[in-house]
């Protein structure tokens, strides 16, 4: 039985550790190579450790601006998808019940409609209502910021009304019935009770929402005009070659996010402990710790990265990795020798066993006409400088003399007596 607990834990391990590898390993190698000193993101080899890349982030026009043109784009879209989610939640709960299902397939319409349309869809339709409304609405309707949030709010405004259902299912409408019985208006019920209800899943949306538009292309690509987005940009510079400033923007991200859910989860912890404290419940117990940090694992974290973060930038300020760099440099300019001194032997035992070996028949020697008959056992046959030498009008770039033909040896007697002599022809024509 233990044998068989401790299989099915040890299972559950490497599950766990190859499914968060497979989704965290790739931000960590990204999040490495920031501080590579390769021009291009790589981990291996590795350079030197360096922040120049943070320098040439920070320094880079473009990356700030379309960061700036995310979080006001994204800005736009949280208000706007929010109330317009709010109110189709709203709505859904006050319905007929025979048109719920129907209302609520409506809604969620957009989800399953590709961005690329809804993109396309938004461009043309404040296209065709500016030429409706004349000139004087050109300078709204075609401002890329306006179309960005607008097209985007068509689809993330259902992802909010999805929170908000979800959240009023567990609403009791007594509460406002019983405000109205009171003598409160409508208003004041929903000001007063409903919207404290709904603060959560308020802010829960505020954040898909934000996410969602910092994160949207497939919609933005269409509509962004002149004031491309994070995502648009970062799309340009793939497509035109990147370094590994971009590694140090996902890195920032990735810190931002991480620190962002302990602080939240600390918070979340600390409110709960004040709240058992006033009750009476919270464990009593002696610590070296303070307050805020005892019995909250969340916030030791977020202190300890703090004080990470803290020093390794600090460290970066006093660390100049020129020395590396220059090393490194030395480095391979060492290897390139050592290279290339490699490849000039090769060549130079190349050519002594060529050498040693001796010109081929159908080698540079026979073909350039300076071979002689004895460098090869066909005595020169195949050298195109012979068919120079008989037609008379070669140039070669050498030409050997003739050899002097040796006498002619006498034709042996034929037992036929010179019959089938081909001259015999010759004399009977001059007959």
């Amino acid at each position: 039985m233990k044998s068989n607990v401790f299989v099915s834990r040890l299972a559950l391990g490497i599950y766990l550790l190859i499914f968060f590898g497979y989704l965290l390993g790739p931000l960590l190698i990204m999040s490495l190579t920031a501080f590579n000193s390769n021009a291009f993101p790589s981990v291996s080899p590795w350079a030197c450790f360096t922040f120049e890349w943070f320098q040439v982030l920070f320094h880079d026009e473009r990356i700030l601006n379309s960061i700036k043109n995310s979080v006001i784009i994204g800005i736009g879209t949280v208000i706007l998808s929010v109330a317009m989610g709010l109110a189709a939640s709203l709505v859904l709960t006050q319905v007929w019940a025979k048109w719920r299902s129907t209302y609520y397939t409506i809604i969620i319409a957009p989800i399953l409609i590709p961005g690329v349309v809804l993109g396309i869809s938004t461009v043309v339709f404040w296209d065709r209502l500016s030429r409706i409304l004349g000139p004087a609405s050109d300078a709204l309707f075609h401002n890329g910021i306006f179309l960005t949030v607008l097209g985007q709010s068509t689809f993330i405004a259902s992802y909010a009304m999805l929170v908000f259902v979800a959240r009023l299912q567990r609403y009791d409408p007594g509460l406002t019935e019983a405000a109205l019985d009171l003598g409160a208006t409508h208003t004041q019920a929903f000001r007063k009770i409903l919207l404290p209800f709904m603060r959560p899943a308020i802010a829960s949306a505020s954040v898909l929402a934000f996410l969602a538009s910092f994160e949207n292309y497939n919609t933005t690509t269409f509509t962004f005009g002149r004031y491309p987005t994070l995502t648009i940009e970062l799309a340009q510079k793939v497509r035109y070659g990147i370094n590994p400033s971009i590694s140090a923007l996902a890195f920032i991200i990735v810190v931002l996010t991480v620190f962002g859910a302990i602080a939240l989860e600390a918070w979340r912890r600390n409110k709960l402990k004040a709240l058992a404290v006033k009750e009476g419940t919270a464990p009593v117990g002696r610590s070296i710790l303070p307050g805020f940090l005892r019995g909250n694992w969340a916030a030791v974290v977020l202190v300890l990265m703090s004080f990470a973060v803290i020093t390794v930038f600090w460290a970066g300020q006093s660390y100049s990795p020129a020395q590396c760099k220059q090393r490194v440099l030395e480095l391979k300019q060492a290897e390139t020798q050592r290279r290339i001194q490699e490849l000039q032997l090769q060549r130079q035992i190349k050519r002594q066993a060529d050498a040693l070996k001796g010109p081929d028949i159908f080698g540079p020697s026979s073909q350039s006409g300076t071979g002689t008959a004895g460098d090869n056992p066909f005595g020169g046959v195949f050298n195109p400088g012979n068919l120079e030498g008989q037609s008379g009008t070669g140039t070669g770039p050498t030409e050997q003399p003739k050899p002097e033909e040796e006498p002619k040896a006498a034709p042996k007697p034929s037992p036929f007596g010179g019959v089938f002599d081909p001259g015999n022809l010759d004399d009977v024509g001059g007959n």
